[in-house]
């Protein structure tokens, strides 16, 4: 498997295809899809030097952006993908990956029959209620027509500033491709969702992730990386009964927190305490906004617990 250690979340190529006729005005207007992948699937689908993503980007016409290593969506140690052009150039780059993935868990199975499997794709919770339909009818229709398995999670509010939610789709490879093209037909007329196709991290971008696209024109194909805010250190106490829920069992809502606001946050040893008091020292380093997103995620964990204390 390839590394992916390199690559940026926006891995694109420039391509000339003029896209065909289409039926629709709704499959002309530029829409996009993002959905969910394991750290080996991406690199799968990025290939070696980045051929593969290149091959598919020149196939359909689409643009294929991923997120960085290790940058996953909120409560996953998944990164994301998304894809974006018009309706049949995101159905045709979505197959492309989706067949090269269930192609390559088809053989480690080793089994005649295809299983149905699982994906998970993004989107924003305003733009929910369009694929639920009035009293769930449009959801149910959808199940209907493609035989796939569609459920919308509720939105998930213990991470700051997240505005997503993830639609999980279960079937066979067609099956799972027919929903796709009904759910993104829906999405389309949905001239909100469009707009969001020029940021498509909102939580990534709340999170201060460097921006760098790679866009290979040939052996002069050139990185442009937009580096981050100036980075500064922001020192904040903690009482030493609290710290315990900074860090979270096993150091999960510290990660969290260095997740979703890209500051890096180091908090001193047991006694060392902020002078006169019995606080810990949390070091924040970041930008400015991650340093504040960081700050007010460590005061919500730490009002929570005080609050249940009082209860």
């Amino acid at each position: 498997m390839e590394s992916t250690e390199s690559y940026a979340p926006s891995e694109e190529l420039t391509n000339n295809r003029s896209p065909e006729p289409s039926e629709s005005d709704s499959a002309e207007k530029p829409t996009h899809i993002r959905f969910l992948v394991s750290n080996a699937a991406a690199g799968s689908v990025i290939g070696k030097g980045g051929s593969t993503i290149t091959e598919f980007q020149a196939k359909s016409g689409a643009r294929i952006q991923l997120s960085r290593n290790q940058e996953f969506f909120p409560g996953t140690t998944d990164r994301i993908i998304m894809v974006s052009g018009s309706v049949k150039e995101v159905v045709t780059g979505l197959e492309l990956i989706l067949d090269k993935l269930h192609s390559e868990l088809h053989a480690e199975d080793g089994s005649d029959v295809e299983p149905r499997r699982r994906l998970r794709l993004v989107v924003p919770n305003s733009s929910c209620g369009g694929i639920i339909g009035k009293g769930g009818a449009t959801i149910k229709s959808f199940i209907e027509e493609s035989k796939a398995g569609i459920k919308i999670s509720p939105l998930d509010n213990t991470y700051y500033g997240l505005s997503d939610r993830l639609v999980t789709l279960s079937g066979t490879f067609e099956e799972q491709m027919r929903a796709i093209d009904l759910i993104l037909t829906k999405l389309s007329e949905d001239d909100h969702y469009s707009q969001n196709v020029h940021s498509p991290y909102s939580y990534a971008a709340t999170a201060g992730y460097n921006s760098v696209n790679y866009a290979p024109n040939g052996p002069g194909g050139k990185y442009q990386n937009h580096k981050e805010e100036a980075s500064t250190t922001v020192t904040i106490g903690v009482s030493d009964e609290h710290i315990g829920l900074v860090l979270g069992r096993g150091g999960r809502n510290i990660m969290e927190i260095t997740q979703m606001t890209g500051a890096r946050i180091k908090i001193s040893d047991r006694g060392d305490f902020i002078s006169g008091t019995t606080d810990r020292k949390v070091s924040i380093t970041g930008s400015q906004r991650a340093i504040q997103q960081a700050e007010t995620m460590i005061k919500q964990k730490v009002d929570s617990a005080s609050e249940r204390a009082t209860e």
